[in-house]
């Protein structure tokens, strides 16, 4: 297992490094600094002098990979490259182009997001896997042609239906929550009723469909097939050899949300004006933050590949007969 791990470790390295080189060349070679100046400073006709001025003060006005009249190593790291994207594969974020320290906004709005997509991900996987369940057990009957169409009609209704719905019917018409805002501590529970009512309802139509198929899949196996010729019930059948036999694909499906664990939701934080990094991002995208927006896309790609790394290990207590060799 050991082993095993630090293989996956050192695959990954080379990954991150990939995805910075990419972003690298996307934000420094595609998009140069002075595209970035005259972006931020909106004018039409912007001047030499005043593109320089705003490259200076940001420190984007450094050679991109080699600065050949400085001496010694500086002449590596008085760089771009090194400057800006470099110091990522250490999670040294750097600081914003306002200045702002990015590693410690990181670690304040993480909670905020965490509060959100923890319970998010928790309370949706157990309604989307039970809903699937009674779905199955009833097949073949018009309940489960009903509950497929509903679950194909709610995926396909977007995500800022159900936000917009959902404060203008539960937080503007009843008043059974806020609309929107955040308080830290117990306080701050009643902010959370809407966004985690929004992520579960808004996710239950192709989560549903999704493990329904791979039940459907599972209840023409043999094993299933011996259970139920043992005389098991049904709903026993389901829940101990189908759902367990099935936690491999759920696992699989699970790690793709991983992320969101940590970058947050983007809609559902903007709309709910909520400080987590979901926000954070878009805000650092309007306000056209390059910093921020590259720290962002480089702690997304970290994320998944932890979450992948972790699904494997999950893998072995899912089903013993899975060894990581």
């Amino acid at each position: 297992m050991t082993a095993y791990l630090l293989r996956r470790l050192l695959h990954a390295i080379p990954i991150l490094i990939g995805v910075n080189l990419i972003t690298f060349a996307l934000f420094f070679v595609v998009n140069t600094p002075d595209d970035m100046a005259r972006l931020h400073l909106g004018e039409k006709h912007v001047t030499a002098d005043a593109i320089a001025g705003w490259k200076r003060a940001h420190g984007y006005d450094r050679p991109l990979l080699y600065a050949p009249e400085a001496g010694g190593l500086a002449r590596f790291t008085e760089t771009l490259f090194f400057q800006k994207s470099a110091r990522l594969m250490v999670l040294d974020f750097g600081r914003a182009d306002d200045g702002r320290d990015i590693g410690r906004d990181i670690r304040q709005r993480m909670g905020p997001s965490l509060a959100i997509a923890i319970p998010s991900l928790v309370l949706g996987l157990l309604t989307n896997i039970t809903l699937a369940l009674g779905i199955v057990f009833v097949r073949g009957s018009r309940l489960e042609h009903t509950a497929v169409f509903l679950a194909v009609l709610g995926m396909s209704i977007s995500t800022l239906f159900y936000i917009i719905g959902a404060q203008y019917l539960l937080g503007k018409l009843l008043n059974l929550a806020p609309v929107s805002g955040w308080l830290d501590g117990w306080a701050g529970i009643k902010f959370l009723v809407l966004p985690l009512l929004v992520g579960v309802v808004s996710g239950i139509g192709s989560g549903v469909r999704w493990y329904r198929l791979l039940f459907l899949e599972e209840a023409g196996k043999d094993y299933v097939r011996t259970a139920r010729a043992k005389g098991l019930a049904e709903g026993r059948v389901l829940s101990q050899h189908m759902l367990r036999n099935a936690a491999i694909p759920i696992l699989t499906g699970v790690v793709a949300v991983i992320p969101l664990l940590f970058m947050g939701g983007l809609l559902t934080e903007s709309f709910f004006a909520i400080p987590g990094l979901g926000s954070y991002t878009i805000d650092a995208i309007r306000s056209q933050d390059f910093s921020i927006v590259r720290a962002m896309v480089f702690l997304g790609a970290a994320m998944y590949l932890l979450g992948l790394l972790l699904t494997d290990v999950s893998y072995t207590l899912a089903d013993p007969r899975v060894r990581l060799q």
